[in-house]
């Protein structure tokens, strides 16, 4: 490190900040915070090592600063980005990408890397000046494991650095202990909120870029607030990571890991699953009588031969919108009491309580919430009325706080032992409700590959349009999708036990339009998968993978849901659809065409060859193959 980054850092800290930092003994740490330091001309610099005392610290300044406000209950704050920062900027959002890389990378959302480093470096000069800055250390997956990636946070937002705390594993001790070998290789983020009003929230949003650098693993993040775009390790993070595993052999993936429970064999079997947006990753994840190890990123890797996985977080930054007491009981439960929780862009009511769509209370007609002051009735600009919160609005908690945690598995080192994968969409007349795939290679291409969203009357535009999602991944993967692919397949296929693959759909529904089974139901379809995993349950075959037998189901919704479940409904449900599967195949392959036009010919040629599987067994049997009738 020059003297001028000591001199200049050792200005913006106190004694005991620098001492912190000299500590670590780490000349790529000193450089990437000497830099920015001087670039962004911070009035102070603060770092946290693991300690309470710097949490306490870091929280008391977000609510000193207004960033947070409290609310009625003592340890909950409430945060507010702005009317026009609500959601993840996907337009702003871009790889920089070296000229040699410029052709491979086309299908995503790039931009030169001297452009783009010229552009962000000018947004970012002096954007951190007269502000206060603090720097964070952290771990992706636990600390001191071979999962471990260990991360800086640069930012002059401590709301941001508040929510990574109740997130993310503080790992200022991992880089103390970092072998020298070690030293050179951590994610780097770099956040300010810029200029902001007398709200605390970003101004000058139309400057709003959010620029990745895979091949340094840093992220620049400027002038935004709303999590989604300003917290390094969520997304940002997840990208970095994809493009890690993708070149060493190991995963990232958009999954929850949960565990199954039978209690009448004592068993415990854990899965991981992909769902879309609005598919049922979460309350999946949260199926009553199960456990939970993490909801929303996993790491894969291969230890001694065992497909094995992490949750990266600590916690858990939720869509709040309708979560309710008879939907979502126990993060229900947790939001209402007097512990550390984040409320972002709901409503706080004249009595100091959070309020939020389809919480299923009865909320105020007036207080504050991400418009400013707020009334019943009061529009926007744009003549828009304005609800009592965003349907994007979020809770930050910490997991531990949920009394259905796995906490073996979610505090292993080693994270746990994975026997099935499940990939759910949302479709309304294809996708049976739970499907096991003959193979690996079946599963991420005919059950990840192929996941669709089909858009609901409450969506904008058109309804019934199905939304290409492979693997539930597709805003994050940061190398081409076939190559993206074709790795998942090899990492699956490289372990000695690979997990079943399982397709979800909860969706199916009957002529009148209407939901065929409960929400509930999600249940017996694990339950399926999970006694499939242990070669408990006969199947019989589809074009596509295997479906259960009526009698097991039978029984299986009477045991977990006290329901009866008739043979019509079944048949109605698992009923093997020829020319709709067809149909989402070629939708798939046209897809996967127009996002890397270089996906791998052995990809093409398993589609055109499952595509001509199916138009013979509709020749064979009909369009309509009800259970049982199919023959493999």
């Amino acid at each position: 490190m020059s003297t001028n980054f000591e001199n200049i850092l050792k200005n913006k800290m106190s004694e005991k900040s620098y001492q912190k930092l000299t500590a670590l003994n780490n000349p790529k740490v000193m450089e990437f915070i000497g830099v920015f330091a001087d670039h962004c001309d911070p009035a102070s610099i603060y770092i946290c090592d693991d300690s309470a005392e710097d949490t306490k610290y870091v929280r008391e300044n977000a609510l000193a600063k207004g960033e947070e406000k409290p609310m009625g209950l003592s340890e909950q704050t409430i945060h507010w980005d702005g009317y026009g920062d609500q959601a993840r900027d996907k337009k702003n959002t871009k790889f920089m990408v070296y000229k040699e890389n410029l052709e491979r990378m086309k299908s995503l959302n790039s931009v030169e890397y001297e452009e783009g480093y010229a552009e962000i470096m000018e947004i970012s000069k002096g954007i951190m000046k007269g502000k206060d800055v603090v720097v964070l250390f952290f771990s992706e997956g636990p600390t001191e494991s071979q999962f471990t990636i260990p991360c800086i946070q640069f930012t002059d937002s401590w709301y941001v650095a508040h929510s990574e705390l109740i997130l993310y594993r503080t790992a200022y001790t991992h880089f103390l202990k970092m072998a020298e070998a070690e030293k050179d290789h951590f994610f780097r983020f770099i956040h300010s909120a810029g200029t902001v009003d007398d709200r605390n929230c970003t101004v000058n949003l139309d400057k709003r870029r959010i620029y990745m650098d895979t091949q340094n693993n840093i992220v620049y993040s400027m002038n935004d607030q709303y999590a989604g775009n300003s917290i390094g390790l969520k997304k940002h993070s997840m990208r970095l990571a994809i493009n890690e595993g993708g070149k060493n052999g190991w995963l990232c993936e958009h999954m929850f890991v949960m565990a199954a429970l039978d209690e009448e064999k004592n068993r415990k079997t854990y899965f991981c699953g992909a769902y879309p947006s609005a598919c049922g990753k979460t309350s999946t994840a949260m199926i009553p009588g199960e456990q939970i190890v993490g909801d929303d990123i996993a790491y894969f890797r291969n230890i001694n031969g065992e497909f094995r996985a992490v949750n990266v977080e600590f916690g858990m930054f939720g869509i709040i919108k309708d979560v309710n007491a008879n939907d979502d009981p126990l993060i229900f439960e947790n939001l209402m009491k007097n512990q550390e929780v984040i409320f972002s862009n709901i409503l706080k009511g004249p009595d100091q309580k959070p309020y939020w769509l389809g919480m299923g209370m009865e909320p105020p007609e007036e207080g504050s919430n991400h418009f400013g002051e707020w009334k019943k009735g009061v529009k926007d600009a744009a003549d828009n009325e304005v609800g009592i919160a965003h349907g994007n609005a979020r809770y930050t908690m910490r997991l531990d706080y949920l009394a259905n945690i796995d906490k073996e598995g979610f505090e292993s080192k080693d994270g746990v032992k994975v026997q099935g994968v499940l990939y759910g969409g949302r479709d309304s007349d294809t996708t049976v409700p739970v499907e096991e795939s003959p193979t690996w290679k079946d599963g991420i291409l005919l059950k990840a590959a192929t996941l669709e969203s089909e858009t609901t009357s409450a969506t904008l535009g058109a309804e019934g349009v199905r939304t290409p999602s492979p693997m539930a991944n597709l805003d994050f993967v940061s190398y081409p999708l076939g190559e993206y692919t074709m790795n998942n397949i090899k990492f699956g296929e490289g372990v000695d036990n690979t997990p079943k693959v399982f397709s979800n759909n909860y969706f199916m529904r009957n002529a009148d339009g209407n939901f065929i089974t409960s929400k509930l139901a999600k249940r017996v379809w694990l339950h399926w998968a999970d006694g499939r995993v242990h070669d408990e349950y006969e199947a019989c075959d589809t074009p596509t993978g295997k479906i259960p037998l009526y009698q097991d189901l039978k029984a299986l919704f009477t045991k977990y849901l006290d329901e009866d479940f008739t043979e019509e409904t079944y048949t109605y449900l698992f009923t093997f659809r020829c020319t709709k599967w067809i149909e989402k195949i070629e939708r798939t392959k046209a897809f996967y065409a127009k996002m890397d036009t270089n996906t791998p010919a052995e990809i093409i040629e398993y589609w055109d060859a499952a595509i001509t599987k199916i138009q013979a067994a509709k020749e064979q049997y009909g369009d309509l193959i009800e259970p049982g009738k199919f023959n493999a």
